[in-house]
């Protein structure tokens, strides 16, 4: 019969019962006493005439039914048996010899006769043991080479980099899974000692060369990546590589974070572009953070961004009291309060639709609440939107972080950790320029307090970052949509460069400066080598499968008001000082401007915010950060002015 007839009529069979099971094995043991008898005959072997035949094999029968039942032989899926599965039939079986080997001694000292001749029955357990396990390992096989629909020109073929345990099993996931997806061609490893082996019946190819050499000679179209002690320069080099010569990478979770043998599999995915940070990950030491947030009340402003959502999830894990979520955003507040609510977490969290430019509902808060740390992560932050709506973001920026401040030193909050952004540095946009304003206010409130020796216990914290992966507006989902429909992928300018971190790297940052910093410092993180953008377009299309500029184009569209080709984590006049974690460095980087004079500047926020003075609330900004210089805006005019 040909492939194509099971494939036709076996496609969509499903497991069979136990019942099913347990009823073919019974008609394998009668099968094996048949064969026994014959062979004892053929030994001219004489059987005892304690009982007649039909009896003696009955008994033998039961014996082992009733090992099945007590090792549920049966209850396995046949077309995945495995080693477990063998195991389980060869202990049945000899259980099932021992207690006929009993029972005929039993009935010898009872009685004076054996019932069974012992060589009767060790050739009834070795007969009837390789058929039980001949009879699942050709259902295995049948179900592998022709039930299990199998068009081989569809299915990617892959390499494994590594032969560990990690490995092995992922080798066995694929091996099983249904429908396939991938066939396994061999493994890659670094390791002399483990050449000219074979695993699985695939070959072990000892890496001495390029990768894309070694996936041509197995003729593989894809690697996956499992060995987790590969470094990050190796790791890079491997998918550069394999980028060049369009073979797809894959990445599979480690051993630890398998729930089910069986969908170990559908846990592959493809390379992440956070994993082509080029830099190892940033790993901080939270112990420190327990003792300033365990049993504390939290409050969390931006809580439904992707960046305090990410701030109350890690928070979680140091068991606060109660955690306030504050946001305007009502539905994504909603659907967080919803997630949090399916953990199992002992924290009390209260969900609350507030606005930071509301500084009656944040005394009300704060009053009734009374949170001992603020994370302040609310803020507009969209470069080209910011430029069209300056209003918006000095009110929010500003005015909503001063109020935020002010009520937290009114109520004797002990800390407050502000997100800000590498746009302060020497802004060149609104949003930039709106955020090192609100940088200013709460540096200058700190130290303002300590030189008038106030009972100031609020210890005022901002930590500075880059780009942030995955985060809401940036590049990398706005990539990930572009490719998904086809291109182009949008790149403002061929030279733009930025610093990028994962969110949880970015919120780790937040929850580290907030307990070690003691009030008034900027943190900022050692990122590395910043990436040019339209390489990281280009490794996101290459990764997705297509062809950068053929398959997928990449379109330049200028720069968008406000932006700059790279950004900056210090100005041209500050310091750094190095703290007890070599990637968290302090920025030495005051204000020329005295409290006081913040304060007037605020006010005249105030002011011309009521008339809707957007210009000049914009050259008022250029006063209180000269280095505040527009680009491509419409508020570059200001800039030849002054």
């Amino acid at each position: 019969m040909s492939k194509d007839f099971f494939e036709n009529r076996f496609t969509n069979l499903g497991y069979l019962p136990r019942w099913i099971i347990f009823c073919i094995d019974i008609g394998i043991l009668i099968i094996a006493s048949f064969l026994t008898h014959y062979i004892v005959q053929n030994l001219t072997l004489r059987n005892y005439d304690t009982y007649s035949m039909v009896v003696r094999y009955g008994i033998i029968i039961f014996a082992n039914i009733f090992s099945f039942v007590v090792y549920r032989t049966y209850a396995g899926i046949i077309r995945h048996s495995s080693f477990v599965d063998a195991y389980k039939l060869l202990f049945s079986t000899f259980t099932a010899l021992i207690i006929l080997v009993t029972l005929n001694y039993l009935h010898y000292f009872i009685d004076g006769a054996k019932i069974f001749l012992i060589p009767s029955l060790v050739i009834y357990f070795v007969i009837s043991f390789i058929l039980l396990l001949a009879f699942r390992i050709s259902i295995k096989f049948l179900f592998e080479k022709y039930l299990i629909p199998i068009n081989a020109g569809q299915l990617t073929r892959v390499a494994i980099y590594g032969s560990g345990a990690n490995s092995i099993s992922l080798a066995n996931a694929i091996n099983v899974e249904q429908p396939k997806r991938f066939i396994l061609v061999g493994f890659i490893d670094t390791k002399k000692s483990r050449l000219n082996k074979e695993v699985l019946g695939v070959p072990i190819v000892y890496k001495k060369k390029g990768i894309a050499s070694i996936l041509r000679f197995l003729n593989a179209d894809a690697i996956i990546i499992s060995d987790k002690n590969i470094s990050n320069e190796e790791k890079l080099e491997i998918v550069e590589e394999c980028l060049e010569y369009n073979y797809k990478i894959l990445t599979a979770p480690t051993i630890v974070d398998w729930k089910d043998q069986r969908e170990i599999s559908k846990s592959l995915k493809k390379f992440e572009i956070k994993d082509l940070l080029e830099r190892p990950p940033i790993v901080l030491d939270n112990q420190k953070i327990v003792s300033q947030i365990q049993n504390k009340v939290l409050l969390i402003t931006g809580a439904a961004g992707s960046i305090g959502s990410e701030i109350v999830n890690q928070v979680l894990l140091f068991k606060p009291k109660k955690i306030v979520l504050l946001d305007q955003a009502e539905t994504p507040l909603h659907h967080l309060s919803i997630e949090l609510g399916k953990s199992d977490s002992q924290t009390e969290i209260i969900p609350m639709v507030a606005d930071i430019k509301d500084k009656r509902i944040l005394e009300f808060l704060f009053d009734k609440y009374r949170p001992s740390i603020v994370y302040h992560a609310a803020a507009y932050k969209h470069v080209p939107l910011m430029e069209e709506n300056p209003y918006q973001a000095i009110v929010t920026n500003v005015l909503g972080t001063k109020n935020l401040a002010d009520v937290s030193v009114k109520y004797e909050v002990d800390r407050f950790v502000m997100v800000s952004t590498d746009k302060a540095v020497n802004p060149s946009n609104i949003m930039g320029a709106s955020k090192r304003i609100a940088e200013i206010y709460v540096q200058t409130l700190y130290f303002n307090a300590q030189r008038e020796h106030k009972e100031c216990t609020t210890k005022f914290i901002t930590t500075r970052f880059g780009n942030v992966l995955g985060s809401n507006g940036s590049v990398v989902p706005l990539f990930t949509k572009q490719i998904q429909e086809g291109g182009p992928v949008t790149i403002t300018h061929p030279d733009i460069i930025r610093y990028f971190m994962t969110i949880p790297e970015a919120c780790q940052l937040v929850l580290e400066a907030g307990s070690m910093g003691q009030g008034g410092e900027i943190y900022i993180f050692d990122m590395g080598k910043p990436v040019k953008i339209i390489d990281l377009a280009r490794k996101m299309i290459r990764l997705a499968g297509y062809v950068p500029d053929k398959e997928i184009p990449i379109k330049i569209v200028g720069l968008r008001p406000g932006e700059k080709l790279y950004e900056e984590l210090l100005n041209d006049s500050a310091k750094t000082l190095p703290t007890h974690h070599e990637k968290i460095m302090i920025a030495v980087e005051k204000s020329e401007l005295d409290f006081e004079d913040v304060k007037q500047y605020i006010q005249k926020f105030n002011n011309l915010s009521e008339d809707l003075k957007t210009e000049e609330m914009v050259r008022l900004m250029k006063e209180i950060v000269p280095e505040f210089k527009s680009m491509n805006s419409q508020f570059e005019k200001l800039d030849v002015v002054n």
